[in-house]
């Protein structure tokens, strides 16, 4: 045996009895101390006036909520503070408001623009255009027409509007055929502006604006037409546009691969920023994510609302004698890319685009027309002029803004 030091002893033989005795001991004082306790709560208990008996209930009443089904409590953790429950603020306020997304859908008759949307959504969210008589004479303009709609599936509300243009490319002089939809498009923005510069404002503005325009490409195998390269040179300033081969079924893969190859170095050579655009990826993950959706455009997509039986499945497709072309099935045509980027993974990032850059744009132009005097014609945009306020740019002795350089871009032409 030897001494470790006062009250210590270390011996093989000795540990477990001195751990025995040191047990029993303070286990009789913990049972001491928690008999003390008890008799004082209890003669606190009977002293309590019973008209304080409802501070207990209102007590009650703010304490703390059981943490939902599937989430971990941290009651116990004592560094927790609670910011992560802003997303579960945030998600529950999002399912009571809904979302709204309004697509476009541009191209000339045949295309089966109607008949894709239907796909997209699997349900009649867009009707066919009924095809004139050979004696009725084609529409000299393009008629546009929205048709909104309210979606729902697993509790998420959505008020979709689809935007067709029937006549478009349809004439034999196709000449500044683009010039109405960039209409509609701006007065759109225009809608949304008078209601934000309002003074008794809504509280939630209705959203009208363009978030994506689909670009119908006829299925011919060679090039891009000049009005296809006009319409989307002059577009893609102002809206979201994703390209899309439509009908891509009358291609062999090697003819839809050769024909993408030659539209993605057509939009190239042209300047045509489609989405998604390089220069808004906000950071290397976004941009690895985008850079293959860059790859794929323009999208060879196939549509159909008629359901068939495969393998014991039910399916989307077009049934042919050679065999059914299944929509969704990647092997057939890139249906399901598109779908995804437009509802699964990029709808927010494409509402997002709209309203901080296009509308942005458009708005920062308006206010600078109104601002520049009263020598400005009305529709012309106002000159830009260098100033030196802190690297920002001056527009017709207005005030300085950050984003008015961009203007002479990203112009909204009319």
């Amino acid at each position: 045996m030897t001494v470790c030091g006062r009250g210590q002893w270390s011996s093989s033989a000795a540990g477990p009895a001195v751990a025995v005795i040191e047990g029993g001991r303070r286990r009789g004082k913990e049972e001491k101390e928690g008999k003390e306790r008890q008799e004082h709560r209890e003669g606190l208990g009977s002293e309590v006036n019973p008209s304080h008996s409802n501070m207990t209930d209102s007590a009650k009443l703010h304490q703390p909520h059981p943490p939902p089904k599937g989430e971990r409590s941290h009651a116990g953790d004592f560094s927790y503070v609670g910011i992560d429950a802003i997303l579960e603020q945030m998600r529950r306020k999002a399912m009571k408001q809904g979302f709204e997304l309004n697509i476009m859908v541009v191209g000339q008759s045949g295309l089966g623009k109607s008949t894709l949307m239907n796909t997209l959504f699997k349900s009649k969210v867009s009707r066919k255009s009924a095809q004139p008589n050979p004696e009725e004479k084609i529409p000299q303009t393009i008629e546009i027409k929205s048709i909104s709609h309210d979606i729902e599936e697993k509790g998420v509300r959505m008020k979709l509007a689809v935007i067709d243009t029937p006549g478009f490319g349809d004439q034999i002089n196709n000449e500044n055929c683009w010039k109405p939809i960039m209409k509609f498009i701006n007065d759109q923005y225009e809608a949304y502006l008078q209601e934000e510069i309002n003074i008794d404002r809504k509280k939630r503005i209705p959203d009208s604006r363009v978030h994506c325009c689909i670009y119908f490409i006829p299925p011919t195998g060679h090039c891009l037409r000049p009005l296809d390269v006009e319409f989307m040179r002059r577009l893609s300033k102002v809206v979201n546009i994703v390209p899309v081969i439509a009908k891509a079924d009358t291609l062999t893969l090697e003819e839809r691969d050769d024909f993408k190859q030659t539209i993605r170095e057509e939009l190239r050579a042209n300047g045509i920023d489609v989405y998604p655009q390089k220069e808004f990826d906000e950071d290397a993950e976004d941009r690895l994510i985008n850079d293959k959706i860059r790859e794929m455009i323009p999208f060879a997509v196939v549509g159909s609302d008629q359901e068939y039986q495969v393998n014991g499945k039910k399916i989307l497709g077009r049934k042919t004698k050679w065999g059914t072309i299944e929509v969704e099935n990647i092997a057939h045509c890139e249906f399901a890319y598109l779908r995804d980027l437009l509802i699964r993974t990029h709808m927010q990032n494409i509402k997002d685009i709209t309203g901080s850059i296009h509308y942005e744009m458009y708005r920062v132009r308006r206010l600078n027309e109104s601002n520049a005097g009263p020598g400005l014609a009305p529709g012309q945009a106002p000159t830009l002029v260098p100033a030196h306020t802190n690297g920002q740019t001056k527009v017709n002795g207005g005030p300085p803004n950050g984003m008015a350089a961009q203007c002479e871009v990203l112009t909204h032409e009319m």
